[in-house]
């Protein structure tokens, strides 16, 4: 009798653009966790690229790519080269995942906003009622989203703000006091630059205070360390990536 030959499961790729992404969390995640249930026809690639007009080209010359996470500073840029958009991902804004389907459609997902809502969540209390956001890009986009889902009122944080935000000048001790969470969504601070970090009067943080940090590296950067000299909660960007990575994979794999 002849044997029936066992159907080699189908390779697929998976991956992260973005910009200088060398210390990326995504590839290692999901390097890891494809290892450990033992998917060892799936990969995942950094594509590092200088300009998002490369990402046509990413999507047509990689065979059998399933799904790609979006970082700095391509999670706006990324929006017209896709074919739809989530109704999340379309009222923020901002994509950082995406779904390719069969017939070769690009669909964007924000699982942003989902992962800093569920590592901000357990930190709450009655007290903790309005939020500085300081920066405006793409996952500002999404902390803002996230804020709103939560009812906790915002405002806007930037070097060169409009109207509608504030100066890191204006953070006065009263104003500061008006705000209870404080989140550092710049890449201000990121490896290698640790020094670095948004310029604010430090000293105004108290022990009513949230700094919350979505970055992760290093594990604890200059705004926490300075936060919470002045006795803030401080809370660092892991465990958002983290559930926003699960959620990636979930959407994959729908």
């Amino acid at each position: 009798m002849k044997q029936k030959k066992v159907k080699k499961p189908k390779k697929k790729k998976f991956g992260l653009l973005g910009k200088n992404i060398s210390y990326s969390f995504s590839k290692k995640y999901f390097t890891e966790k494809f290892e450990k249930i033992n998917f060892t026809h799936y990969s995942y690639k950094n594509f590092d690229i200088a300009s998002v007009d490369e990402f046509p080209k990413i999507i047509a010359d990689t065979k059998n790519l399933k799904g790609l996470n979006v970082t700095i500073p391509y999670k706006e840029a990324v929006i017209p080269f896709l074919t739809k958009l989530s109704k999340n991902a379309e009222i923020i804004g901002a994509v950082n995942v995406i779904k390719i389907s069969k017939n070769g459609n690009l669909k964007g997902y924000n699982t942003d906003f989902y992962g800093f809502q569920k590592a901000l969540k357990p930190l709450l209390k009655k007290k903790h009622k309005r939020a500085l956001i300081l920066g405006t890009g793409g996952a500002s986009k999404a902390v803002a989203y996230a804020l709103r889902k939560l009812n906790i009122d915002y405002d806007f944080v930037s070097r060169n703000p409009t109207e509608y935000q504030f100066s890191y000048e204006e953070l006065t001790q009263e104003l500061f006091s008006d705000y209870q969470i404080i989140i550092n969504t710049t890449p201000v601070g990121t490896f290698p630059n640790i020094e670095d970090c948004p310029p604010l009067d430090y000293s105004l943080f108290t022990e009513n205070h949230i700094a919350f940090d979505l970055i992760y590296n290093p594990e604890e950067t200059k705004f926490l360390r300075l936060a919470k000299e002045s006795g803030a909660v401080t809370k660092n960007g892991y465990d958002m990536l983290v559930f926003q990575a699960e959620k990636a994979w979930e959407i994959w794999n729908k």
